[in-house]
């Protein structure tokens, strides 16, 4: 079975090699066959130009939007089961292993554990394990990857592109009428970034702002500059 690794990127060139270097060997070391999609989202930096470098397909788009872009990425994949990754996630050979292994035991879709890069705010880490405890217990699959069997995705119609953020946990409420969630232990590692670059007034306000106006303030891009706004450097 082809696996296809899907990467949305919006000026990523920093990141890429490093997500798209561990994609590769821990895929060779599973033992999988696998294919890279980067699909560059209006990137102005070398994003396609390093993804190129690195052995990825790369497919251009111009959405500014994550469900859009994913899709896209998908389209342009080969493989019977996808596994979209952010371009700042760092996946290993053992989350790989746990994706097979619960696709064994069934699992028609699925996430798994999630690590920082760096540090963090400690205020943020209590509410985020209460609310990944709750994501696998619901089934919801979050974060920096997520993987899903093709046949699956493509019956619910992929991510419902009229959101610009949470798109997966809607594609999630979609999948789990088509079979069952696996969750794989084996974390994967992520760029804790968006943790850092803003201060803790600010991601409490929006973060606040969001639960508050529910999936109606998720279809629209105002007030969620946390993914479409300027990004902020990074010491």
């Amino acid at each position: 079975m082809l696996w296809s690794f899907v990467v949305p990127a919006w000026n990523e060139q920093a990141s890429l090699p490093a997500s798209l270097e561990a994609l590769h060997a821990s895929a060779r070391t599973a033992g999988v066959e696998y294919e890279i999609i980067v699909a560059d989202d209006a990137s102005t930096d070398r994003t396609a130009l390093v993804a190129k470098e690195h052995g990825a397909k790369v497919v251009g788009c111009e959405h500014r939007q994550i469900a859009a872009t994913r899709n896209t990425g998908a389209r342009a994949a080969s493989g019977q089961m996808l596994v979209f990754v952010d371009a700042d996630t760092l996946v290993g050979a053992g989350t790989v292993s746990g994706i097979a292994e619960a696709l064994e035991r069934g699992a028609v879709y699925g996430c798994g554990e999630v690590r920082w890069d760096e540090r963090v705010p400690l205020w943020f880490r209590p509410p985020l394990w209460m609310m990944s405890t709750y994501f696998r217990w619901a089934g919801l699959a979050y974060g920096a990857f997520l993987f899903v069997r093709r046949e699956a995705f493509e019956a619910v119609g992929g991510f419902d592109e009229r959101f610009f953020a949470g798109e997966e946990l809607e594609l999630s409420r979609l999948l789990r009428k088509q079979g069952r969630f696996g969750w794989v232990k084996q974390p994967v590692v992520t760029s804790g970034r968006k943790l850092r670059t803003y201060g803790t007034r600010e991601l409490l306000a929006r973060t606040l702002g969001i639960v508050l106006r529910g999936k109606r303030g998720l279809k629209k891009r105002d007030r969620l500059d946390l993914w479409y706004g300027e990004r902020r450097k990074d010491d």
